[in-house]
């Protein structure tokens, strides 16, 4: 049986309570005064309504155990399923037990950071019984979350009172990851540094290259880059010259300034940066390239490094990152560039408002300078504010530093406006 979560709606209890306490009262009020036997049975009902609510939710729940195993990593607007085990160790039947558990992940856009869901419901549990069922949730939002402790609780026969019981099992965390969309092909642009002339081998995860063209063999070179049927025809040794098309590393830099994040929820500019970030690392990693992310507040950046490893280090650091920093982009990006290595590729985000600009374009310019290519990914501010778009001289800064970028708008597709 595969079920959906079903949210916990908060319901008045103590009123239920006190409206039948008053009866109860009232009740007892006109027996008292009334030699009749009816008003003595309706109140004796009432009351023992009252016990029985009290009493039976509290014995339904002992010797009762429940566990919720599930996946501890997933990725934003996955379903995932945990599995929910329900067991009676009594020698009485149990009814109506719900299995209970927090999930601070389901409406996490909402900003509910901890809320208490009903899993499931079991009418009916035999005695020495056991109850197996699936829940299946959606991941919202990308985050590291604690989960549980998953518990159980009643409130049969009248759902006047309940009780619930918390159990020790079924405390985790999930880790939820960015959704990535795929990207065919970046203008990531080489260096002299790194360009294979036919003296060495192009070194595994330099990044693709192309053949530019032809020359005569010389002592030293590689052999493996012989090209043997103009060698043939001239009846001299001619060995292929190559070009490199993307260079060996790749550096990601986000600006984590809370000024620069605009928008709410999942269409908040910084969210958009985050995910545009994890695809360009899973491109990356495809293609045999390093790459490091900076910066990692409170601790070191993300060291260089390729493989699926450390994909999964670089997703785990996006899971959590967030845009709570008060130190400017500039600043972080002039940190990048006095320890960079000339010929690396470089993935800047610019969503700064006008008075940040200036700053941010010297900082480009000096990262320009130490050789860096640069990719801009320009997030623009207006779109996720709703507003009109500012004039300043961002784009006129661009355009004199010969920057490539990408120009990404609210509610845009990013797999079209990473592959068009």
């Amino acid at each position: 049986m595969i079920l959906s979560y079903i949210k916990e709606h908060p319901v008045l209890r103590h009123q239920k309570i006190l409206i039948i306490t008053v009866l109860t009262l009232v009740a007892y009020y006109i027996a008292l005064n009334r030699e009749q036997a009816f008003p003595w049975l309706i109140a004796s009902l009432l009351l023992s309504s009252l016990i029985a609510s009290y009493l039976f939710p509290r014995l339904l729940i002992r010797n009762v155990s429940v566990s919720r195993t599930g996946p501890d990593r997933a990725k934003e607007n996955e379903h995932i399923f945990f599995d929910i085990k329900i067991s009676n160790h009594g020698i009485i039947p149990r009814f109506m037990i719900q299995a209970i558990d927090k999930l601070p992940f389901i409406h996490s856009l909402e900003g509910i950071k901890s809320n208490t869901q009903i899993l499931g419901v079991v009418a009916y549990i035999g005695s020495g019984a056991t109850h197996n069922f699936k829940v299946s949730v959606g991941c919202e939002k990308r985050g590291l979350y604690q989960l549980g402790p998953v518990g159980i609780s009643t409130s049969f026969p009248f759902g006047l009172l309940e009780a619930h019981q918390n159990k020790n099992g079924g405390t985790q965390t999930l880790t939820i990851y960015p959704d990535l969309f795929p990207i065919i092909r970046l203008p990531l642009l080489g260096t002299p540094s790194e360009i294979h002339r036919g003296a060495f081998l192009l070194p595994k995860g330099a990044g693709s290259a192309e053949f530019s063209g032809l020359r005569e063999y010389r002592q030293g070179d590689n052999p493996r880059h012989i090209h043997w049927p103009t060698t043939a025809r001239t009846n001299e040794l001619m060995l292929k010259e190559f070009e490199p098309l993307a260079s060996a590393k790749l550096h990601i830099i986000l600006d984590q300034s809370k000024v620069s994040n605009v928008g709410t929820g999942k269409h908040a500019s910084f969210e958009y940066a985050v995910r545009i970030a994890a695809s360009i690392a899973r491109y990356a990693t495809n293609n045999g390239m390093s790459i490091n992310v900076s910066p990692y507040q409170g601790k070191d950046s993300i060291g260089l490094g390729s493989g699926e490893m450390h994909f999964r280090e670089i997703m785990d650091y996006l899971a959590i990152i967030d845009a709570n920093s008060d130190v400017t982009y500039s600043t972080v990006i002039q940190e990048v560039a006095m320890s960079m290595t000339e010929g690396q590729t470089t993935i800047v985000f610019l969503s700064e408002p006008s008075a940040r600009v200036s700053e941010t374009l010297q900082s480009l310019a000096l990262l320009k300078a130490r050789g860096a290519n640069i990719i801009a990914i320009h997030l623009d501010r207006a779109s996720f504010m709703g507003t009109h778009s500012e004039s300043h001289s961002l784009w006129t800064g661009i355009f004199d530093l010969d920057i490539g970028y990408f120009s990404i708008r609210k509610d845009d597709n990013l797999t079209s406006a990473f592959n068009s």
